[in-house]
C-alpha cells in the first residue's frame, strides 16, 4: 500500500536563497506526522510544494502513490490545506464561507449540506455557522479555516502552523480535534516550531534545519537517540568562553558526563547529557567549587525534542528562531510568498 505522502530529494532555491535543500520523509495513512524546525528552516516551502503551490526545482512527490508533478489536479483532490494564515471573508457567514467552499470543489449540493453541517459540528461551529466571519475571534477562524480544509473530505489534511497566535484554550480545542481526525483515519501533516505541539501530537516527527532533515523518528525515538538526562549550567549569567571552555573540559572527565556543549547564544551557558542517577547534580556542583568555578544556575531534566535539535545542530530551536529573524530579508521573504 503507497504511504499517504512521499517526498523524495526535494529541492526549492528562490534566487540566491536556498528555501529546500534535500528533504526526504513519508508520512503512512492515518498517522499524525509533524514537522518540526524554526522559522526559515524550509518546512512551509516543503508543504507549498507538496500542495502544488509552489514547483520544485528537483525531487519527487507523491499522494496516495499518485505523483504530485504529474498529476496535479488529481493529487489536489487528496489534499486538503490550511495555510498558517488565515484569510476569510468578513462579510460571509461561516456557513455561507462554507457552501462557496463546496462550490468551488464541485460537490453536489446533497453532499456539500451535509458534508457543511459534518463539518460544522466535528469543530464546535453550529452556534456560530449564521454569524459573520468578521465577529470571529482568532481562535473560531482558525477552526473555520480547518472545516473549510475538511469540506471535500480529504485523505490527508496539510496544516501550516496552526495554532500560531491562538490562546491557551483554543490551542487545545484544535489539538483536540486532530486526535479525533487521526481516529477516523485521516492522515494529518502539521508544521510548528512549538516544542510541546509536536510532542503532544506527531506519532512519527522530521526535524528541519536549514532545508535539510537532519532527524526522523517517534519522539520517543528520537530523545532516547540523545540519552541521558539534561542539565543545563550557568557559570555566570554571561560567562567568558574561556571560562565556559575551562567548565567543559572539567566536566567532560566526570564518568556521569556523557556530553558538553557550549551555548553561544545563552551566554556560554552549559548543556550537558549525563548519565541518569540521584546525585548528578550534587556531583556537578562539588567539581565546579573544587575547581573555583562559581554557579550562577544549574537545572536537571528529561531529554525533550529541543534537546534532540541542540545535539544535532549545537543550538536550540528559540537560537535558531532568533537568528532567522535577525538575518531576515524582507524583500527576499515578500517575493518568496508572492511565488
Amino acid at each position: 500500500m503507497a504511504p499517504a505522502v512521499l517526498i523524495e530529494n526535494l529541492q526549492k532555491r528562490y534566487g540566491t536563497v536556498e528555501a529546500v535543500k534535500d528533504v526526504t520523509l513519508t508520512v503512512e495513512s492515518g498517522e499524525i506526522f509533524g514537522l518540526l524546525g524554526p522559522n526559515g528552516a524550509g518546512k512551509t516551502t516543503t508543504l507549498r510544494a507538496l500542495c502544488t503551490l509552489t514547483t520544485p526545482d528537483a525531487g519527487k512527490i507523491e499522494v496516495s502513490g499518485i505523483s504530485v508533478l504529474a498529476n496535479p489536479k488529481v493529487a489536489r483532490q487528496k489534499l486538503g490545506y490550511v495555510a498558517q494564515e488565515v484569510a476569510l471573508d468578513k462579510v460571509l457567514t461561516g456557513r455561507e464561507l462554507l457552501q462557496l467552499q463546496a462550490a468551488l470543489y464541485h460537490l453536489p449540493k446533497a453532499i456539500a449540506k451535509q458534508r457543511i453541517e459534518t463539518v460544522l459540528d466535528l469543530l464546535n461551529l453550529q452556534e456560530y455557522a449564521n454569524k459573520k466571519t468578521g465577529t470571529y475571534s482568532g481562535g473560531l477562524r482558525k477552526r473555520l479555516d480547518l472545516a473549510a480544509g475538511l469540506l471535500h473530505a480529504p485523505d490527508v489534511l496539510v496544516l501550516d502552523e496552526p495554532t500560531v497566535g491562538l490562546d491557551i484554550e483554543s490551542r487545545f480545542i484544535v489539538w483536540e480535534f486532530l486526535r479525533k481526525l487521526r481516529a477516523s483515519g485521516t492522515t494529518v501533516l502539521i508544521t510548528s516550531h512549538y516544542l510541546e505541539e509536536i510532542d503532544a501530537l506527531a506519532d512519527r516527527v522530521a526535524i528541519i534545519d536549514r532545508g535539510v532533515v537532519i532527524a526522523s523518528g517517534t519522539p520517543s525515538q528520537l530523545k532516547d537517540r540523545v540519552g541521558g538526562d539534561r542539565i543545563t549550567l550557568r557559570i555566570r549569567e554571561f560567562s567568558p568562553i574561556e571560562e565556559a571552555e575551562t567548565a567543559k573540559h572539567l566536566l567532560q572527565a566526570l564518568p556521569l558526563v556523557q556530553e558538553v556543549i557550549i551555548n553561544s547564544a545563552q551566554g556560554n551557558s552549559l548543556n550537558l547529557v549525563v548519565t541518569p542517577q540521584n546525585d548528578a547534580l550534587i556531583t556537578i556542583q562539588q567539581a565546579l567549587n573544587t575547581a573555583g568555578l562559581p554557579i550562577f544556575g544549574i537545572a536537571q531534566s528529561r531529554p525533550s525534542l529541543d534537546d534532540v535539535y541542540l545535539a544535532a545542530t549545537g543550538r536550540t530551536l528559540m537560537d535558531a528562531e532568533l537568528a532567522a529573524v535577525a538575518n531576515r530579508d524582507p524583500k527576499a521573504e515578500k517575493k518568496q510568498n508572492m511565488r
